[in-house]
C-alpha cells in the first residue's frame, strides 16, 4: 500500500467532520438536553420536524434507536410487524424488534427491498384470539441491501392505502431518506406524509458524527420520547453533536448528487471487468453492490487484496461486495478505486 490516505467504501458511516462543522461544534450552545434545555437540539428537532411536516422530532443516538423507539412506540408485545425480507431492522438491529419491543416480524420478498400492496394486503392477520395482530408496516428508503434503491410516492401511496382499510400504522426507515430526495426530486415531507414516524440519520452522506431524529405527531413524539429514555437514549449537552446535524444540512444535502454520480460511474466500470457481475440500473444513490464469480475467487479475498492496493470495500457475504461513495471520496478517489479493481481482478489473487 502506497503513502496515500485509503479510499474507504466500506460505508458512508465511516465520513469525518470538516474543519467548518468542527467550529459549528465547538461553538454550539449547550444545555440539559434531558431537561429540554439544550437550545442546539431543539433548534435541530423544530428543523427536523418542519422539513418532514410533521407536529414534532426528537434527537436521537443512533438509526436503529430512532427505529427501534418509533417501533416501540406503536406496538405492544405478540403484534406482527410487516417489513421486506432485507429491512435493516431485521437484519442490523440485533433482534430489537422481538428483544424491546415482543414484536413478531412478517417478512415480504420483493426486487430492490421493495414490495407490493397486494403482498401487505395477503399476510394482514385476521382479528381473532388466536393470532399475532398485524400493527405496523416499516418501509426503508432508500434500502440498504436492496443497493440503495428509492421507493417511488405511488408504491407508498397505494401501501398507505391498505394500511388505513386494516387501520396499521406507517414506519418509515428513513435513514438515507436525503438520498432519496435528491435522487427522485421529491421534498422530504413528500415522502414523509404517508408515515405516522419518520427517521432519519444525520451521520451517513450527510457527514455528522453521530445522530438521527424521528418525527411524527406532537403525541406518538411524547411516546418516543419515553422510550428513548428507557432504552438509555437520554442525553445532556448534546447541542455539540446536534449542531454538526444542523450543519449538515444546511451545507451536504445537494452534495448527495455527486455521490450518486461516483456510484454510477463506479458501477459502469465494473459492469466491464471480468469476474464480476453488477446490475447497473439498480444503482440509483450512492450504493454499489457486486458479486464475484466463485471459480475465480470470493469476495473477502478480493477485499483484502483491494484493501492492500489502498482501496477499502466490504464483503457482506461469500461472493458479494459492497462499496459506498460519500463526501470523503472524491471523483479522483474513484477513478483510484476503479483502477485498483482492475489491477486485482486482472489476476486471481492469492490463496
Amino acid at each position: 500500500m502506497s503513502d496515500q490516505k485509503p479510499i474507504d467504501l466500506r460505508s458512508d458511516t465511516v465520513t469525518k467532520p470538516c474543519a467548518a462543522m468542527r467550529k459549528a461544534m465547538a461553538e454550539a450552545d449547550v444545555g440539559d438536553d434531558v431537561f429540554g434545555d439544550d437550545p442546539t437540539v431543539n433548534r435541530l428537532q423544530d428543523r427536523v420536524a418542519e422539513l418532514l411536516g410533521k407536529e414534532a422530532a426528537i434527537y436521537v443516538p443512533s438509526g436503529s434507536m430512532a427505529n427501534q423507539t418509533a417501533i416501540r412506540a406503536q406496538t405492544q408485545p405478540g403484534d406482527e410487524i410487516i417489513a421486506h425480507q432485507d429491512n435493516h431492522i431485521y437484519h442490523y438491529e440485533a433482534g430489537a424488534p422481538a428483544g424491546l419491543s415482543g414484536c413478531m416480524l412478517r417478512l415480504l420478498p420483493g426486487a430492490g427491498g421493495r414490495y407490493e400492496a397486494d403482498a401487505v394486503r395477503e399476510v394482514i392477520r385476521p382479528t381473532n384470539s388466536h393470532f399475532a395482530q398485524s400493527r405496523l408496516i416499516v418501509i426503508e428508503n432508500t434500502h440498504n441491501r436492496g443497493g440503495g434503491t428509492c421507493w417511488s410516492l405511488d408504491a407508498i401511496e397505494n401501501i398507505k392505502q391498505v394500511a388505513l382499510e386494516h387501520k396499521l400504522n406507517m414506519h418509515l426507515d428513513g435513514a438515507r431518506i436525503m438520498n432519496a430526495c435528491v435522487a427522485k426530486g421529491h421534498t422530504p415531507s413528500a415522502y414523509a406524509k404517508y408515515f405516522d414516524t419518520v427517521s432519519m440519520c444525520f451521520s451517513k452522506g450527510l457527514g455528522a458524527p453521530v445522530g438521527s431524529a424521528v418525527a411524527g405527531s406532537t403525541e406518538m413524539i411524547s411516546r418516543v420520547h419515553r422510550f428513548r429514555k428507557m432504552f438509555g437514549g437520554g442525553m445532556r449537552q448534546a447541542g455539540v453533536i446536534a449542531a454538526a446535524a444542523l450543519y449538515a444540512l444546511d451545507h451536504n444535502v445537494e452534495r448527495l448528487a455527486e455521490d450518486h454520480q461516483n456510484a454510477k460511474r463506479l458501477s459502469v466500470a465494473l459492469a466491464n471487468m471480468p469476474h464480476v457481475d453488477v446490475d447497473v440500473e439498480m444503482v440509483e444513490t450512492n450504493i454499489v453492490y457486486f458479486d464475484v464469480d466463485p471459480a475465480y475467487s470470493t469476495a473477502q479475498q478480493v477485499c483484502d487484496c483491494l484493501h492492500e492496493d489502498g482501496v477499502w470495500m466490504l464483503a457482506v457475504s461469500a461472493q458479494r461486495v459492497r462499496a459506498v461513495t460519500h463526501l470523503d471520496v472524491s471523483t479522483t478517489a474513484i477513478e483510484f478505486a476503479i483502477d485498483a479493481l482492475h489491477r486485482v481482478l486482472s489476476a486471481k489473487p492469492a490463496e
